[in-house]
């Protein structure tokens, strides 16, 4: 029996861009949609990461991410904050908790600023 509990209660909405792919010129492309389902989940930020590259500095910012178990989060999707409409992009495949389809849990991050 498995013993995992969410690390906070879903209370945050996000909303789930899943891409479709078009061909432009040969190239494969991802198109976002505007919109989606809405997904209540656990969203836990841990400030940004200053970096300064090739004199162009920007914050990364990071999150994880506890939500109920959903087999179209995939790592080529992105999740649109509800409210400020901040938009981050999933970093890895979902791991599905024990294997139950019960839980899943990822990271995010948005990378902002720039010259």
């Amino acid at each position: 029996m498995s013993s995992y509990k969410p690390s906070g209660p879903f209370v945050t909405p996000v909303i789930l861009l899943t891409p479709t792919y078009t061909t432009v010129k040969g190239v494969r492309k991802k198109v976002y949609p505007a919109d989606g389902p809405i997904i209540n989940c656990c969203f836990k930020t841990y400030g940004g990461t200053e970096k300064n590259i090739n004199d162009v500095y920007s914050i990364e910012d990071t999150a994880n991410i506890e939500t109920w178990y959903r087999p179209d989060i995939k790592s080529d999707c992105q999740i649109k904050l509800a409210d400020t409409g901040a938009v981050y992009e999933v970093m890895n495949e979902p791991e599905n908790i024990d294997m139950r389809n019960q839980y899943c849990k990822f990271k995010v991050r948005r990378v902002k600023g720039g010259a």
